[in-house]
C-alpha cells in the first residue's frame, strides 16, 4: 500500500476514534489522560524529535548540493545569475502571497485559548524551551546581522539559529561553484552529495513511522477540539490551494507574458502532460525526464538552457513549496494563538525561500523544513500532526506549481538566447 494511503488511514482512524472520546466518554475519564500522557503523545514526540536529529545535515547537503550543480558561474555567466534571479524573484513573490493571503483570511484563528494552551501544556518542557529560544531572538538591525553566524557549530546545534546556518550553507555552495576543478574539490562535493542521500534515506526510514505519528497527532488533537478542528484544517487546505492557484495562473502568467514575452495560453497547454505527472507523482524529480523533453518539444527551448534550469530547479526551484511552508507556519501560529510580528514574518519569509531551494524534490520532501521553522519562531512544531493527514494532497497542488515554476523559468531564461549544443 503506497505511503500516502497508509497516512490516510492514519488520519481518519486517529480523527473518528478522537471524537468518539471527545463526545463519548467523559473529558476528565483517567484512561484517556494514561493513554494520551504514556502512548500516543511520547510517540508522537518521538517521530519529531527523530526529523529534528536529520534537519542540519539535511538542509545543509541539499542547500550545497542545489547551489553547486550551477556548475562554473563565471563560465555560465548570464544564464546561471538569471536563473538564480528568477528563482528568488518568484519565491519571495510566492512567499509574500502565501502570508498575505493567510494573514488576511486567518484559517487558524478563532480556537478556544484555553484548549490550545492544554494541548501546549502536554509537551510543557519542550514548549518552554521553544518559547524561550523565540524571547532569545535577535529584533531589528541584530536579526539581519545574526543571518552571519560567528560560530556555524552553535548555528547547527540552535533552532533558532538556523537561518545562520543555511547562510553558511549558501555560501559554502557558492564557494564550491567558483573553485577549480581539483581533486580535492571534488572528492568534497562527493562527500556532500553523499551526505545528502544518507539523509534522504533516513528520512525516508523515519517517514515510514508516519501513519502511526499521524494517528498519535490526530487522536490527541481531536479529543482536545472535537469539530472545531475540521472546520479550521478546511479553511487552512482552502487557503494554500487559493494561494497556489494564484501564484501559478496569474503570477506565472503576468512573468511569461511581460518578461519573457511568452504566450501564457500557448505555455500551459505545451506543458499540460508535465503537469499531470508532477500532480500524480508529488515529486519534481521525478518530473524532471517528462519536463526535459516538454521544454524541448512542445515549448521548443534551447536545449543547452532548459537542460539547466529544468536540473537546477527540480531542487533549488521550489516556489510552491515555500508558499506551502509559510502560510502553513503562519497558520498553526494562529492555531496555538502564537502572536508572530512583522519581523519574525519576515524572518520565515526569508527562511522558507531558502528552504524552497534546500528542499529535496521528493514527496513531502519539506514537512522537516516547517517543523523547524516552527520551533525557530516559537509556534509548537506537534501541530504539523494536523498538516501530515492533509499533506499529500497539498504536495501533489505544490509540486505541480514547481514544475510549472521550472519550465516558466527555462521560458523566462530562454528569452534573446540562441539554440546550441545540449549540455550532456
Amino acid at each position: 500500500m503506497p505511503l500516502h494511503w497508509k497516512i490516510a488511514i492514519g488520519f481518519f482512524a486517529g480523527l473518528l476514534l478522537g471524537m468518539f472520546v471527545h463526545y463519548g466518554v467523559p473529558t476528565d475519564a483517567a484512561w484517556v489522560n494514561t493513554l494520551t500522557k504514556y502512548v500516543t503523545q511520547p510517540f508522537a514526540t518521538l517521530f519529531l524529535t527523530l526529523i529534528f536529529m536529520l534537519i542540519v545535515p539535511l538542509l545543509f547537503s541539499a542547500l550545497v548540493v542545489g547551489v553547486s550543480e550551477m556548475g562554473d558561474i563565471r563560465s555560465l555567466g548570464r544564464i546561471g545569475w538569471r536563473t538564480l534571479a528568477c528563482t528568488i524573484v518568484l519565491s519571495g513573490i510566492a512567499v509574500l502571497l502565501g502570508l498575505v493571503l493567510v494573514n488576511a483570511f486567518r484559517p487558524g484563528a478563532g480556537v478556544d485559548p484555553a484548549l490550545a494552551q492544554h494541548l501546549l501544556s502536554e509537551g510543557a518542557e519542550r514548549t518552554q524551551a521553544i518559547v524561550k529560544d523565540s524571547a532569545e531572538q535577535p529584533r531589528g538591525i541584530d536579526m539581519l546581522l545574526s543571518i552571519v553566524p560567528d560560530n556555524v557549530v552553535g548555528a547547527a546545534s540552535s533552532n533558532s539559529s538556523i537561518l545562520a546556518l543555511m547562510f553558511f550553507a549558501l555560501m559554502f555552495g557558492i564557494g564550491l561553484v567558483m573553485s577549480k576543478a581539483t581533486p580535492a574539490i571534488e572528492t568534497l562535493k562527493r562527500g556532500i552529495e553523499g551526505l545528502f542521500e544518507v539523509s534522504m534515506t533516513l528520512i525516508g526510514l523515519v517517514i515510514r513511522l508516519a501513519p502511526y505519528a499521524v494517528f498519535c497527532f490526530m487522536f490527541n488533537l481531536a479529543v482536545l477540539f472535537g469539530w472545531e478542528l475540521l472546520v479550521r484544517l478546511g479553511a487552512y487546505v482552502g487557503v494554500v490551494v487559493l494561494a497556489l492557484a494564484i501564484h501559478m495562473f496569474v503570477v506565472y502568467s503576468l512573468a511569461l507574458k511581460f518578461v519573457g514575452g511568452y504566450s501564457p495560453v500557448k505555455f500551459f497547454k505545451g506543458v499540460q502532460e508535465a503537469m499531470l505527472m508532477a500532480f500524480s507523482t508529488a515529486s519534481s524529480n521525478a518530473t524532471l525526464p517528462t519536463a526535459l523533453r516538454v521544454a524541448d518539444e512542445q515549448l521548443g527551448l534551447p536545449r543547452r538552457v532548459s537542460r539547466f534550469v529544468l536540473t537546477i530547479g527540480a531542487t533549488a526551484n521550489q516556489n510552491g513549496t515555500a508558499l506551502f511552508e509559510g502560510v502553513t507556519v503562519i497558520f498553526l501560529a494562529q492555531f496555538f494563538g502564537v502572536e508572530l510580528g512583522i519581523g519574525q514574518q519576515i524572518m520565515v519569509m526569508l527562511v522558507c525561500i531558502l528552504g524552497g531551494i534546500g528542499t529535496a524534490g521528493v514527496p513531502s520532501g519539506s514537512l522537516p523544513v516547517v517543523a523547524l521553522i516552527c520551533a525557530m519562531v516559537g509556534v509548537p512544531p506537534e501541530g504539523i500532526g494536523m498538516v501530515l493527514g492533509v499533506n499529500h494532497f497539498l504536495d501533489m497542488c505544490r509540486t505541480t506549481v514547481n514544475v510549472t515554476g521550472d519550465l516558466g523559468i527555462a521560458a523566462l531564461v530562454s528569452r534573446g538566447e540562441v539554440d546550441g549544443p545540449p549540455i550532456d
